[in-house]
C-alpha cells in the first residue's frame, strides 16, 4: 500500500460516510457546503464537555477548575441571569476582562441563554469601550476590575447592571461582586431549556473600520461551528498520515493535552482556542498578562503540550537565555499568527524542539477565525505560505480593477466564502454591502494560490497596520492626530519591526506658526485611542505631505522617506 497524500486523506474524511462528510445546503440566498455532523450550536459543545468530569480545565496563578466544576458555574450563572436579570434569547451580553476563568463563564452563560456575547477588547480606551456598548445595544455587562473602572460613569449614565470580577474598591448601584454571587448560586442546575438553530447570532466580534470607527462583525453558530470542525477535520487528517499514531494516542492517555493561552479571548484567535479547548478537552493555562520567565515556568510545570503566539512572542521566546532554564520539550505544537510570520520562525521551530511542530493560519474576524493552516512538512516546505483553504471554504483571487478573477500564480484581492464567513456588520447595511458579494467577503488582502494550492498573502489593500498581532486603522489614528490644534496635515503608516511586525509612524504637517512635539503628538493620541494605537515614530514637517492629482496621500513615497535604512 502506497503512502497516504493529504488529499487522499481529506477525501476520505469529507466524502460520503466520512466522519467529516460535507453536503451541499442553502444558507439564506447562496448555496454552500458545511459539515453534516457538525454539532447543532456552540452550547452543544459546551455539553459535551460534562464528559470530561474533573478533568483540570482552567489554570490561573492558585485557581484551578475542572471542567465540572466550569459547567457548574456556567449553569447557575445562566439560570441567575434568565431568573434574575430577564435576559433572554436576542439580547446582547457585554464581556470586558483579562484572560480570567471568568471570562469563559460569562461567554458559555451567556451563549446557554441562547443570547449574543460582544466581547471588549480589554485595551481599549474609555469611550473606546462605550462606544461598543452603545453600538451594540448591550443590556448587561460582566467586567473585570479594569474595565469596570473605566466604564463606571458611563455604566450610571446606562443604567446598565453589572456583575464585577477580581476588583477591591467600591461598586456602584447596579453592579454586583461576582464573589457574593459566585457564593449563592445553585451549581446543581439544568442549563436554560432554549431553542438555538446554527444560523441564530452568537457574537458581535468589533474590527477597526477605515472611517475610524469600530464594524460589529456579527457571527453566527453556524461560524463559530464550522470554525471548529475545521480544525478538528484536519486534526484528522494529521492523524492519518502521521508514521505512528498509535504512539500518539497513548501519549493522549496518559497527558492531556495542555495550551498555553496567549491570545486575548475578545479576538477571534483566542475565542477559537476558548471553544476548541471546551470541546476537546484541553487544560487552558491564562496569564494575568504576557510574562516570558512565567511562561515557560508554566510550560514545564503545567506540561503544556501546545503554544501559539504572534510573532512577537515567538521570537522573545527563542532569543531568551530563559529557554535553557525550563524543559519545555513537552510542547509538541508551535503555532503562530494574527499578523504575517518570518520564515525564520518556522525554521527555528524545527531546529530548536525535537518533537515540537509548526504551524500557522490565516483568517480575519469576518472569516471566523483561520480560512487556511499550514503545519508540520508542508509548513517547512512552503514558509511563506499561510497553507492550502479549508475544505468547505471557497476562495477567488480578483483584479481590484475590474472585479474578474485572475489566473493562478497571478495577485489579487483575496476574496472568501462559506458557512465560516459572518453575515454582516452588525446596523451597518451600507458597510455589509461595500464588503461582501453574493456572499464573498472581500478580505482586503491581496495575495496569490500557487499550482499546489497553497494559498500566499503578500500585502495589504486596506489601509491598516498590523502591530503585533493588533489591527491599526491608519485612518482612526489620523483622525485623533487631527483634532490638535496645531496640525495641519497628517499620514499614518506602518513600518517594518524586527519584533512587533510592524511599528505605527505618523508624518505629521504642523500650521503654520505652530508648535508641538512628537511626545506632545503622542500623548495626544494616548488620551483618545488604545496605547497599542499610538504612534512610536513621528515625524514632523512643515512641508505639504506629497499626494496623487486626486488628493490621496502617496504614502508609499512617504513610506520609503522615513524608513530607517
Amino acid at each position: 500500500m502506497g503512502t497516504m497524500t493529504r488529499d487522499e486523506a481529506v477525501a476520505a474524511l469529507t466524502g460520503p460516510g466520512g466522519p467529516f462528510e460535507i453536503v451541499d445546503t442553502q444558507i439564506g440566498d447562496v448555496s454552500m457546503r458545511v459539515y453534516e455532523s457538525a454539532p447543532p450550536s456552540l452550547v452543544s459543545i459546551l455539553e459535551s464537555s460534562r464528559g470530561y468530569g474533573d478533568r483540570e480545565f482552567l489554570v490561573f496563578e492558585h485557581d484551578r477548575v475542572t471542567f465540572s466544576d466550569h459547567y457548574g458555574i456556567v449553569a447557575a450563572l445562566a439560570s441567575w441571569l434568565a431568573g434574575e436579570r430577564g435576559i433572554g434569547k436576542g439580547d446582547r451580553i457585554a464581556i470586558g476582562m483579562r484572560n480570567y476563568p471568568e471570562w469563559l463563564f460569562a461567554f458559555w452563560a451567556t451563549l446557554a441563554l441562547g443570547a449574543v456575547a460582544v466581547p471588549l477588547n480589554a485595551w481599549w480606551s474609555g469611550p473606546e469601550l462605550r462606544y461598543a456598548l452603545d453600538d451594540s445595544g448591550a443590556t448587561f455587562a460582566l467586567l473585570d476590575g479594569e474595565r469596570y473602572d473605566r466604564l463606571a460613569g458611563d455604566l450610571r449614565e446606562l443604567r446598565m447592571p453589572s456583575i464585577v470580577v477580581r476588583h477591591q474598591g467600591a461598586v456602584q448601584d447596579g453592579a454586583i461582586r461576582w464573589p457574593d454571587l459566585r457564593d449563592q448560586l445553585d451549581r446543581s442546575v439544568a442549563l436554560p431549556d432554549v431553542d438555538i438553530a446554527p444560523d441564530d447570532d452568537a457574537t458581535i466580534l468589533y474590527t477597526s473600520g477605515t472611517t475610524g470607527q469600530p464594524k460589529g462583525a456579527v457571527g453566527t453558530h453556524r461560524n463559530h461551528l464550522t470554525n471548529y470542525m475545521n480544525s478538528l477535520c484536519f486534526g484528522a487528517v494529521d492523524a492519518m498520515l502521521a508514521s505512528s499514531p498509535a504512539p500518539l494516542a497513548e501519549q493522549t492517555v496518559a497527558a492531556p493535552p495542555c495550551s498555553l493561552q496567549t491570545y486575548p479571548f475578545f479576538h477571534i484567535g483566542g475565542l477559537t482556542m476558548l471553544y476548541m479547548a471546551t470541546g476537546a478537552g484541553v487544560k487552558l493555562v491564562l496569564q494575568y498578562k504576557w510574562d516570558l520567565e512565567q511562561a515557560l515556568e508554566l510550560i514545564e510545570r503545567e506540561h503544556v503540550t501546545s503554544f501559539a503566539a504572534v510573532p512577537t512572542i515567538l521570537r522573545q521566546v527563542f532569543d531568551s537565555p530563559l529557554m535553557e532554564k525550563y524543559d519545555v520539550s513537552s510542547l509538541t505544537n508551535i503555532g503562530s499568527g494574527g499578523t504575517p510570520v518570518p520564515p525564520d520562525l518556522v525554521g527555528r521551530v524545527d531546529e530548536e524542539f525535537d518533537q515540537a511542530l509548526p504551524s500557522n493560519g490565516y483568517g480575519l474576524t469576518e472569516t471566523t477565525s483561520a480560512v487556511t493552516v499550514n503545519r508540520g512538512a508542508d509548513y517547512l516546505a512552503h514558509p511563506s505560505s499561510v497553507g492550502r483553504v479549508f475544505p468547505v471554504v471557497g476562495v477567488r483571487v480578483v483584479d481590484p480593477t475590474t472585479g474578474s478573477d485572475v489566473t493562478t500564480g497571478s495577485t489579487g484581492e483575496l476574496w472568501f466564502r462559506g458557512p465560516n464567513v459572518v453575515r454582516g456588520y452588525w446596523n451597518r447595511p451600507a458597510a455589509t454591502a461595500e464588503a461582501f458579494t453574493d456572499g464573498w467577503f472581500h478580505s482586503g488582502d491581496l495575495g496569490f494560490v500557487d499550482d499546489e494550492g497553497f494559498l500566499h498573502v503578500v500585502d495589504r489593500l486596506k489601509d491598516l497596520v498590523i502591530r503585533s498581532g493588533e489591527n491599526v486603522y491608519c485612518a482612526e489614528v489620523e483622525a485623533a492626530i487631527f483634532e490638535h490644534p496645531a496640525v495641519a496635515d497628517v499620514a499614518v503608516v506602518g513600518l517594518p519591526h524586527r519584533e512587533l511586525g510592524e511599528q505605527v509612524a505618523a508624518v505629521v504637517q504642523l500650521k503654520e506658526g505652530s508648535d508641538v512635539s512628537a511626545a506632545q503628538l503622542q500623548e495626544h493620541v494616548a488620551a483618545r485611542l488604545a496605547r497599542f494605537k499610538v504612534p512610536e515614530h513621528v515625524v514632523i514637517r512643515t512641508d505639504p505631505l506629497p499626494r496623487t492629482a486626486s488628493g490621496k496621500v502617496l504614502k508609499r513615497d512617504l513610506r520609503d522617506q522615513i524608513s530607517p535604512r
